[in-house]
């Protein structure tokens, strides 16, 4: 980093290393500043010039919240999907401001889109998979190929069918219950990018739901989050969800009825 800050560059203040300086002037212990700092992305240990932000903390905060805002709106790398064989489909929602605005619709499909999912997909799988872009596309573009390359392998290993994959675009999380009402999937796995924080923006979350449905509440779905290199590494998680599915399948629950 200093060698390339005297070859003329600017220092990226938007890494994640930023966040492990300790800015506090005269800390009466800056070892267990340091500890706090590596057991989470919060900022302890910031400083402060009078009664405002240090420079420095006040400029990697707007960074983030740039960071935050650009996850929000931009799309998904569908080459990726494509790729990777997904079957496409989109919520009523027609763009991006929609999609902000109307949460209601990004949880609902066509007439037309339900029937030729019901047409196209494979029905009564073990497994469905459905991605979906949610609130952040660099979640999707930083995760999807890792996770659901340990994902497919692990649910090889356990002999489980898998259904057609599926992306919806401009998706909230409901829509896995119409998706699973549709092709009578057991298990029902949605990967969708998280809500973006201040800590990153590549943060991703995995809903399952065992029989999942729109008759049921919100609590039918158990949910591993914080999917990304400095949370949960993707490889990791989709060994997680794999064991998971063996544990939804094998006591016919999920959600708040699971107990784990």
């Amino acid at each position: 980093m200093r060698e390339k800050e005297e070859a003329g560059f600017v220092r990226d203040i938007s890494q994640p290393e930023i966040k492990d300086k300790v800015l506090i002037a005269k800390p009466q212990s800056l070892e267990m500043v340091k500890r706090l700092k590596k057991s989470t992305n919060a900022r302890l240990g910031v400083g402060r010039a009078g009664d405002r932000y240090r420079t420095e903390t006040l400029l990697k905060f707007r960074a983030d919240h740039a960071i935050a805002q650009d996850a929000v709106w931009t799309d998904i790398d569908e080459t990726l999907i494509d790729e990777m064989g997904f079957y496409k489909v989109q919520t009523l929602v027609q763009d991006k401001e929609e999609y902000v605005r109307r949460p209601d619709r990004g949880r609902i499909f066509s007439t037309e889109t339900m029937e030729a999912m019901k047409r196209d997909c494979i029905h009564d799988p073990d497994v469905q998979i459905v991605v979906a872009d949610g609130l952040s596309g660099f979640a999707i573009n930083a995760n999807l190929k890792d996770i659901y390359a340990i994902m497919m392998d692990g649910f090889a290993e356990k002999s489980y069918s898998v259904g057609t994959p599926i992306f919806v675009r401009y998706s909230r999380v409901a829509t896995m219950d119409k998706i699973s009402e549709a092709l009578g999937a057991t298990v029902t796995i949605q990967l969708i990018g998280e809500r973006p924080g201040l800590a990153t923006g590549e943060s991703m979350s995995v809903y399952m739901a065992y029989k999942a449905s729109s008759q049921k509440p919100e609590s039918q779905r158990t949910v591993v989050s914080n999917i990304y290199q400095q949370g949960i590494p993707p490889l990791e998680a989709g060994a997680q969800v794999v064991h998971l599915t063996e544990v939804l399948m094998r006591e016919k629950k999920s959600g708040v009825e699971l107990k784990i």
